[in-house]
């Protein structure tokens, strides 16, 4: 699990590409000394396996899962992109609860500086759109930003001069493809609550699978043991 909070921005130094697959060597912008093989990384918000190190330089390989889901099957040496290594237990979680799971590709429409910061639009698939909400949590390339405004399918996010320095959506352009992955509490929560609000047969809700009481209430079984009683 990761929170969103870059530790610094790696380079990308070879890309090799194999039958079905491409691994990446990176040289990271942070300290990994206490990272092993085998451990997660997250590269520009994708949660990738360590193969190899060596010193400062890491090796992962991006399946083609990852390659069909993310910006990462673009990278070339010499590109810049996001790390974070995974929380620790006790630690502050100082962004947001994030997985690595990219959700959908977005695109970057705009980034205009305001003062010492800016504002960056982004536009996103109509897929995700019911996860992003004002003032809710969204990573972009790893990046915990909090949803300033959402309009259709374009959201806001203001980066502070801090966000501007530290990571790679200081140098974002307009058209870039960037990696988004939606709070998955909002997803969870959807789907617990899946059963009580689809449509059955002429338009009624279905009712609440068997055994599993309805939000606020009890379920069949338990008022028929309380009926008993």
């Amino acid at each position: 699990m990761f929170t969103g909070i870059v530790e610094g921005t790696g380079v990308v130094r070879d890309v090799r590409t194999g039958r079905e697959s491409v691994r990446l060597r990176i040289d990271a912008g942070c300290d990994i000394r206490d990272t092993r093989v085998g451990d997660s990384i997250a590269v520009s918000g994708v949660c990738l396996t360590v193969t190899e190190i060596a010193g400062a330089t890491f090796e992962a390989d991006l399946t083609p899962e990852t390659l069909t889901r993310t910006t990462l099957g673009g990278l070339r040496p010499g590109d810049s992109v996001n790390l974070e290594r995974p929380v620790a237990v006790g630690d502050r979680l100082g962004g947001h609860v994030v997985q690595g799971h990219v959700d959908a590709v977005g695109r970057v429409v705009r980034r205009d500086p305001q003062g010492d910061a800016w504002w960056l639009e982004v536009a996103f698939p109509q897929s995700i759109a019911r996860y992003i909400v004002e003032k809710g949590s969204v990573a972009v390339d790893g990046v915990s930003l909090t949803v300033a405004q959402c309009v259709g399918t374009r959201f806001t996010a203001c980066l502070i001069p801090h966000t501007v320095e530290v990571t790679t959506l200081g140098r974002v352009a307009a058209g870039a493809g960037v990696n988004l992955e939606v709070d998955i509490l909002a997803k969870y929560i959807e789907r617990l609550l899946g059963a009580y609000t689809q449509a059955g047969p002429g338009g009624s809700a279905t009712s609440a699978p068997e055994g599993v009481a309805p939000p606020g209430g009890r379920s069949g079984q338990a008022r028929q043991a309380g009926a008993e009683r």
